[in-house]
């Protein structure tokens, strides 16, 4: 049998359902829920199916193949990633959705953190707070509520009720606009808890505080804010935004960019005086592995609030600190050949 041949041996997994093969996609993507890359996923799965294939098995235990690709991990890519697979692993048997909800201000990185969080998850649906404020509009006028119809960093021009002098008339129209959508918001999660869907929502509208009844053990909801600390880098992402789309020139960012910074301001507050995690976005795959990393740790809660994982998290944490079979150095070697 020459070496394609076997490469391409099918080897499948007992006790699966429908007794499914192993395959190096589902693997890297279940890794890739982890925090880890998708290169470096794609690495570490073909490290299961080499060592599999030179065990010479035909089919793999769930068991077995959990301790297989633990070690491949360890070894590979570090005891960080090995830690978060195992806690993904004790709460693979939660049968309550997951909702995650993205808040910050205008051009923070929201949505791409959400499309790129709802791949890792496998998550399917994905709905910004702008498509609920779209869906407001068509059953409220801008004579009946006019900060529905105005940007959130243009919802000053859209309040109409007298202020005191010392009040922030743009936070004012801002908290108009967000309790506006906050209503439409709840009817999403209320319906995705009663379906069993998971979700991401993501929004500048999603303000910790807005959303207070929507708690329930019914459901994981986890709450973060991203926002970019520096400046320069935050306006930076107005002309990016501007070369991806020819409808949303940078300009009218630009112009309103101190307001943004006060959105940011005001959402940041309203994040730490509830406990909401604030996510620093500076680079993608270090916000991702945060934000993966407060997933775990709200679902971990859940399972035990719920009494769910009966210990399984403790007797399964023990194996990341086994040792490795093979040579450490060999490990560092294999580390930087898939980085």
């Amino acid at each position: 049998m020459t070496d394609v041949q076997e490469r391409r041996k099918t080897i499948f997994i007992e006790q699966s359902e429908h007794g499914l093969p192993y395959s190096k996609g589902l693997t890297a993507s279940s890794l890739m829920m982890t925090g880890l890359g998708p290169a470096r996923s794609y690495a570490v799965a073909n490290k299961i199916e080499e060592e599999l294939i030179a065990n010479g098995r035909e089919a793999v235990s769930e068991d077995a193949l959990f301790e297989i690709t633990l070690r491949a991990l360890r070894k590979e890519a570090g005891d960080k990633y090995a830690e978060s697979f195992v806690k993904l692993q004790s709460i693979s048997d939660l049968d309550i959705p997951l909702i995650v909800l993205i808040g910050g201000a205008t051009g923070v990185g929201k949505s791409t953190i959400a499309t790129q969080l709802a791949s890792r998850l496998g998550i399917t649906r994905v709905v910004s707070t702008d498509a609920v404020r779209e869906v407001l509009r068509s059953a409220l006028t801008a004579e009946m509520f006019p900060t529905l119809y105005a940007s959130s960093f243009e919802a000053d021009k859209a309040v109409r009720q007298p202020i005191p002098h010392s009040a922030d008339r743009l936070i004012i129209g801002f908290r108009e606009q967000a309790a506006a959508v906050a209503v439409g918001t709840r009817a999403l999660i209320t319906r995705a808890i009663e379906e069993g869907t998971d979700m991401i929502l993501e929004g500048a509208h999603l303000v910790p505080g807005f959303l207070e009844g929507v708690d329930t053990d019914r459901a994981v909801i986890v709450p973060l804010v991203v926002m970019v600390e520096d400046e320069n880098s935050h306006r930076s992402h107005f002309y990016r935004r501007t070369r991806d789309s020819r409808n949303r020139p940078s300009s009218r960012y630009i112009n309103n960019f101190r307001k943004i910074r006060s959105l940011q301001k005001y959402m940041v507050t309203s994040a730490l005086v509830r406990g909401v995690p604030v996510i620093s976005h500076y680079d993608l795959d270090e916000s991702l592995s945060q934000t993966i990393d407060q997933v775990l740790t709200k679902t971990l809660e859940a399972v035990a609030r719920g009494s769910a994982a009966d210990g399984n998290e403790e007797r399964l944490l023990e194996r990341v600190a086994e040792p490795v079979d093979n040579d450490t150095n060999e490990g560092s070697n294999s580390r930087e050949t898939v980085s």
